[in-house]
């Protein structure tokens, strides 16, 4: 492995670094300098600028700036010459390839955050009070410790395929054979490969969703619970009428968590299958567009529109949580 560092070729990186290093410096060491000369009565204002400024600009210059030019860029040609008006985002939606990249995209929406929620929901419905409920937890919770990187390699290896003659490496092509099956390629047949990866991402975040449910349930007032045992409330009719009802804010918490969380997925596609045999999704395709094929125009047109996407979940969420507040 070649650890050698050329500066002179980093030179203009490191220079822009500098720069801005020294901007930060000079801003922080202007505001203390007003700061010291001021009035006392103007003194509180200078103070919220002073605490405010660094991270206003910091902000500015890591988000704002980036998100203007990201979506100046999707519209413009791949390599950023040329002006090019709608032409990505008409790609976007008309070119089979990409169509696909959405499809995909909104099978993993429609699905993971229900999935999450309610495998989770029945995981801490069961263990609650039980008698080893904080190992089952624990157990349900380990996966969440591993990164998505991490779990899709080992998944790989659950669904490792080898020829009917060899002797099988895969765990469940291993079950199949034991059950006299034929081994399967998983990841390779679409649209059935995607609901394989949906499954990995389930398995990490069902831990997640079951101890934020769980504790929800515990905090349900007591006296519901008894009164309604009282009235004769069978198990089901305890779980529809009671619990859920009672933990809605938290089981809406899950779904938009989880929602946002899915749509900005890349780790597991990109580590799996690479986004091959029509399992691509949106930042996957926009790594690839961008990074692997030179279509930078591309590449931001899949940015921004997932951007658009994600928003209106991020605000529905800041909402529920004033509303909380209140």
């Amino acid at each position: 492995m070649n650890l050698d560092f050329d500066f002179a070729a980093e030179q203009p990186k490191l220079l822009q670094l500098l720069y801005g290093v020294v901007a930060f410096c000079a801003v922080v060491a202007l505001l203390l300098l007003l700061l010291d000369r001021a009035p006392m009565r103007q003194k509180a204002r200078l103070h919220i600028a002073i605490l405010l400024a660094p991270a206003l600009l910091l902000l500015t210059i890591g988000l704002i700036v980036p998100a203007v030019r990201t979506t100046l860029l999707s519209f413009m040609s791949g390599d950023g010459a040329s002006w090019v008006g709608l032409d990505n985002y008409v790609w976007m939606f008309t070119q089979p390839e990409a169509v696909t990249v959405l499809r995909n995209t909104l099978i993993w929406v429609a699905l993971v955050p229900v999935l999450v929620t309610t495998v989770g929901l029945l995981y801490a419905v069961l263990v609650d009070r039980s008698r080893f409920e904080s190992v089952a937890k624990s157990l349900v919770f380990l996966p969440m410790a591993i990164s998505f990187v991490g779990a899709g390699i080992i998944w790989k290896f659950v669904y490792a395929y080898r020829p009917e003659e060899s002797e099988q490496i895969g765990l469940l092509n291993q079950i199949v054979v034991a059950l006299g099956g034929t081994p399967q390629q998983w990841l390779l047949d679409p649209p059935v490969n995607t609901l394989f990866l949906i499954v990995v991402m389930v398995w990490i975040q069902a831990g997640f969703a079951t101890v934020v449910l769980s504790a929800a349930i515990k905090g349900i007032p007591a006296e519901i619970v008894e009164a309604a045992r009282l009235d004769g409330a069978t198990p089901v009719q305890m779980f529809f009428r009671v619990t859920l009802p009672s933990i809605r804010s938290a089981v809406l918490v899950v779904l938009v968590t989880q929602s946002i969380g899915t749509l900005k997925l890349f780790d597991i596609v990109r580590t799996m299958t690479g986004g091959q045999f029509d399992t691509s999704v949106i930042a996957n395709e926009m790594y690839n567009q961008a990074f692997r094929y030179g279509e930078t125009g591309k590449g931001a047109a899949l940015a921004v529109f997932l951007f658009v996407l994600v928003t209106p979940i991020v605000v529905y969420q800041i909402r529920q949580r004033r509303e909380a507040v209140r």
